[in-house]
């Protein structure tokens, strides 16, 4: 199991002021410190807080693995596929710009063109691709016809009702499962908690889990590294 460290709100504090602090280029570092395996940063398109100069600086800085999230926008697939040296990985997400964070999966068909040219020219420049979808077998078997490697779960919902009851947690093993006996490599994420997060590492085709807003959320009490620390502690067991 991989924890990769989503730092976006690091820089929502900074945007909030418009100023240079915090900096991701150094909650990159302190996280990688602390034990991440890698960092995941979102470049949406209305730049709201991860932004381009923060990207190309990654990208240069990250030891472990950068993970860029982005919609299939012209520029934004531009700008991945010029970074050096190369992301690893790209994870195509939805976006919306009324939204407050990213509320579903990509609505995958295999006929959208500008999903699959964004996925060509992605991995024309070498970079490992992963799409973000709900975990329906349906849905992830177009994936699989799409040609990427990998798929990241939504777990929203599974978020949204583990108090309640585990159907959302059999939801995601059964795709999970699903997913790994057709090829591909499975990763997760969206509202993991200190709380809730232990039930989804413990999926054994899951391989990697991306989270982001408790980390940072804690970090205001604990320090960045140790929030990475505790994080890393229940999901690596």
């Amino acid at each position: 199991m991989r924890l990769y460290v989503n730092i976006d709100h690091v820089a929502t504090i900074r945007e909030a002021r418009k100023t240079d602090e915090p900096d991701p280029v150094q909650a990159a570092a302190a996280a990688e410190r602390a034990g991440a395996d890698g960092i995941t940063v979102h470049l949406r398109e209305d730049r709201r807080h991860i932004q381009d100069a923060d990207v190309i600086a990654l990208a240069r800085s990250v030891k472990t693995v950068l993970n860029l999230e982005l919609g299939a926008h012209a520029e934004i697939v531009r700008l991945a596929t010029r970074l050096r040296p190369v992301p690893f990985q790209a994870t195509l997400v939805p976006e919306k710009r009324q939204e407050i964070t990213t509320e579903g999966g990509l609505a995958l068909r295999t006929g959208d063109r500008r999903l699959k040219d964004a996925i060509a020219r992605l991995q024309g420049a070498g970079i490992r691709v992963s799409l973000f979808i709900d975990p329906t077998l349906k849905t992830i078997d177009v994936a699989r016809e799409l040609g990427v490697p990998a798929i990241e779960m939504h777990t929203g919902r599974y978020a949204h009702t583990w108090k309640r009851g585990d159907a959302a947690l059999k939801a995601l093993t059964r795709a999970a499962t699903h997913a790994k006996q057709i090829g591909l490599a499975v990763h997760a994420g969206h509202g993991l908690t200190y709380q809730n997060v232990k039930p989804v590492a413990a999926i054994p085709e899951i391989e990697e889990l991306n989270i982001g807003h408790s980390i940072v959320s804690n970090a205001v009490f604990w320090g960045l590294e140790e929030a990475v620390r505790r994080m890393a502690q229940l999901v690596k067991g």
